[in-house]
């Protein structure tokens, strides 16, 4: 890779059972034999505050509003939705020139350099930091596949490697003043999710979102992402319904491709009190224009889907509107 996080005071290299820096087992486990951080952990140094906390704190203080996007399962369409929303924000604010940015956490599958048409830019440094690459004149995106030597390159990392690019991400990236910052996250609730709530709780986390499609085997993972949030004192803003139902290109009319066996992800927001953001067709126009690295909104402003799509934009803005 062109370019790696800083190096952190404890090592990288971690034994595969880490009793974890918080245990009282810390660094005098047998799993904690050999490992570089043994002293570090055994004198409690590694439980102290991290001071890079407040470095970005302060350093996304004209970032308005920070936004999760999660998923419970792989394969739900998670990335293509934050694009298409990232999009839609971009578009919403086109004329009062406010910014939207996009940070791709998803580090071993970075999809949004694809999503948005940028794949193959280079980043540069400057004195304030990584500049973002841009994809429209208000529109910019942080992705470690900016970071890779070639396309087919894979990140074979450890956690903690993967926490602190994710950290340098928040700490160094120049984005200047934003009106969002739309986090696009891996599936599941793991590392890199305790990190990014770890750091951007005390910056002011605005909520997160959470992507599902209609079918049990999708909503049952979901169900442990509201857990997670819940838990973790993350609000959810809400769940957004993917690929429900196919909506024909040419005729408009909408059928079930994965009907919703148990109710749907309405019926699970009620079931577990949280908001339901709308329904997203599947449309093959928005896995072209994904592909192709275009907006779909704008390419099809009167397809089912980007009515929906602006439905779910416009409960985003009065969430945001009613919590501040």
């Amino acid at each position: 890779m062109s370019q790696e996080p800083e190096r952190q005071e404890m090592s990288q290299e971690v034994p595969e059972h880490c009793p974890g820096v918080s245990s009282e087992k810390a660094g005098k486990s047998s799993a904690c034999q050999g490992c570089p951080n043994q002293n570090i952990c055994a004198s409690g140094q590694a439980n102290q505050p991290d001071p890079d906390i407040e470095l970005i704190k302060d350093h996304l203080k004209t970032v308005k509003n920070k936004i999760l996007i999660l998923s419970g399962k792989g394969g739900v369409g998670k990335s293509t939705v934050c694009g298409q929303i990232s999009y839609a924000l971009a578009a919403h604010y086109e004329s009062e020139n406010k910014q939207i940015g996009v940070l791709d956490i998803d580090i071993c599958g970075p999809s949004l350099p694809q999503v948005f048409g940028v794949q193959g830019e280079q980043i540069h440094q400057s004195g304030s930091g990584w500049s973002p690459i841009f994809v429209d004149e208000n529109l910019s995106l942080m992705s470690i596949g900016f970071l890779l030597p070639s396309l087919e390159d894979a990140v074979i990392w450890r956690g903690p490697k993967k926490n602190g690019l994710i950290k340098q991400f928040l700490r160094d990236v120049d984005w200047e003043e934003l009106e969002y910052l739309l986090v696009d996250t891996p599936p599941g609730t793991s590392d890199e999710h305790l990190s990014i709530v770890q750091y951007l709780k005390p910056a002011g986390l605005t909520g997160a979102i959470i992507v599902t499609t209609p079918q049990e085997v999708s909503l049952l993972d979901v169900r442990k992402e509201i857990t997670f949030c819940k838990k973790v004192g993350v609000p959810i803003i809400g769940v957004v319904e993917n690929m429900s139902g196919f909506a024909c290109p040419k005729c408009k009319v909408e059928s079930q491709i994965f009907p919703p066996s148990t109710g749907g992800a309405e019926k699970m927001c009620e079931e577990m009190d949280v908001n339901f953001l709308g329904r997203i067709p599947i449309d093959p126009q928005i896995g072209q224009c994904c592909d192709e690295g275009k907006s779909f909104i704008k390419e099809f402003p009167n397809s089912p889907a980007t009515q929906a799509y602006n439905g779910i934009i416009s409960r985003i803005h009065k969430f945001v509107a009613t919590s501040q």
